[in-house]
């Protein structure tokens, strides 16, 4: 975890946070489009970066709360820098030992579950903060059947675990999910595994009792 931790220290400062923004900003915007927010709600980001989606998901009418974490204490530090709401809150934290009493509609995570320690010790840990017949959101560029992105494991030089699409089903449904999955793809993008295989969002939800 601490090589994770010193790589998006860097990423904060180097401009990697804002590319992160803009790289996944139109999948992950197309996806929030699908979910109704009709319902006053709770928001926890997990991994939030400079907290582009939370900063977004306040927007909504029916947010209360939306609150973001990250293991990077430098990207934290961005995210409050550009703070621009009450019901936003930014955390340096891991998931899986945050110490946090709420519980919440929806968790959100893009591009991060895959570096934890333990997917299936975070899940859990994310299992819990949801409320019943809550949901979480999980999207992911880096699976097995996108083999562009598959080479990223080598690159990257940091823990970072590599499932397909039917083990992250797995992994949610043995946490206690009931599991649904969402291909969103950008068809107007310049790199090829963008349109054809795009991000892989996972959809848990935490059953009603």
């Amino acid at each position: 975890m601490h090589g994770v931790k010193k790589t998006f220290d860097k990423w904060a400062q180097n401009g990697r946070a804002e590319l992160m923004e803009k790289e996944h900003g139109n999948n992950v915007s197309k996806f929030l489009q699908t979910i109704s927010f009709g319902k006053p709600f709770t928001f926890l980001d997990v991994g939030c970066g400079n907290g582009w989606v939370v900063r977004k998901i306040v927007k909504e009418n029916n947010c209360k709360k939306a609150i973001g974490i990250d293991i990077s204490k430098k990207m934290i530090i961005q995210a409050k820098k550009k703070q621009g709401n009450k019901k936003e809150e930014f955390f340096h934290t891991d998931v899986e030992s945050w110490n946090y009493k709420g519980k919440f509609n929806f968790i959100f995570s893009m591009e991060s579950l895959y570096y934890a320690d333990s997917i299936e010790v975070s899940l859990e840990k994310i299992y819990k903060l949801l409320k019943p017949s809550g949901q979480f959101f999980c999207g992911i560029d880096f699976y097995s059947e996108n083999r562009a992105t598959a080479r990223w494991a080598n690159i990257m030089k940091i823990q970072i675990h590599l499932h397909s699409k039917k083990e992250w089903k797995k992994f949610f449904q043995n946490t206690g999910f009931a599991v649904k999955t969402k291909h969103i793809k950008d068809l107007k993008n310049k790199k090829k595994w963008k349109r054809e295989f795009g991000t892989l969002f996972i959809i848990g939800t935490k059953p009603e009792k």
